[in-house]
């Protein structure tokens, strides 16, 4: 199953902070489930008030959050991202990627939404013109909701059935 936790080690959820919506949501369900969150977010976007969680900054280049992220998350941990190449480099060590609007990056859809992807920057470069995202709703929040509980809580069980 896709969902379930591999190992019997609470997870790490670490979320690719930078204009990532369900902040507030990962931090209650971390505290829910008892598991840290790390935020990990350039320095240009540090809040005066951040969520409750561990919050890294990381320099200003583009891809220092992703390498944080890279580095640092292990096998069933979960990582929020909507970056597609970010969740491709991580799904092979076994780490849980979810994007923001819910959709679990697992083997079986990687390589289809990388091609996406793929397809999109080539229309660009020839100076055409794409579609960018969908608005964010209240279903995508929703969505991401379920899908990072159904998560948790089969991490939880494995956990818990340590402990008994």
């Amino acid at each position: 199953m896709e969902n379930c936790c591999f190992s019997k080690i609470k997870p790490v959820i670490y979320v690719d902070s930078d204009a990532c919506p369900v902040k507030s949501e990962v931090s209650d369900y971390a505290e829910r489930f008892k598991v840290k969150a790390v935020f990990v977010t350039s320095i240009k976007n540090k809040m005066n008030t951040p969520l409750p969680g561990d919050w890294v900054y990381v320099d200003w280049d583009k891809e220092a959050v992703d390498l944080y992220i890279m580095n640092h998350a292990k096998e069933d941990d979960i990582v929020i991202t909507a970056d597609i190449g970010l969740a491709a480099g991580l799904i092979g060590s076994r780490v849980h990627v979810l994007s923001p609007k819910g959709v679990h990056f697992t083997d079986r859809n990687i390589d289809a939404m990388l091609s996406l992807r793929h397809v999109s920057a080539k229309t660009r470069r020839q100076g055409k013109r794409t579609k960018g995202p969908k608005a964010y709703t209240h279903q995508d929040r929703e969505c991401f909701k379920a899908t990072l509980i159904k998560i948790l809580s089969n991490c939880a069980g494995n956990y818990d059935s340590l402990l008994n």
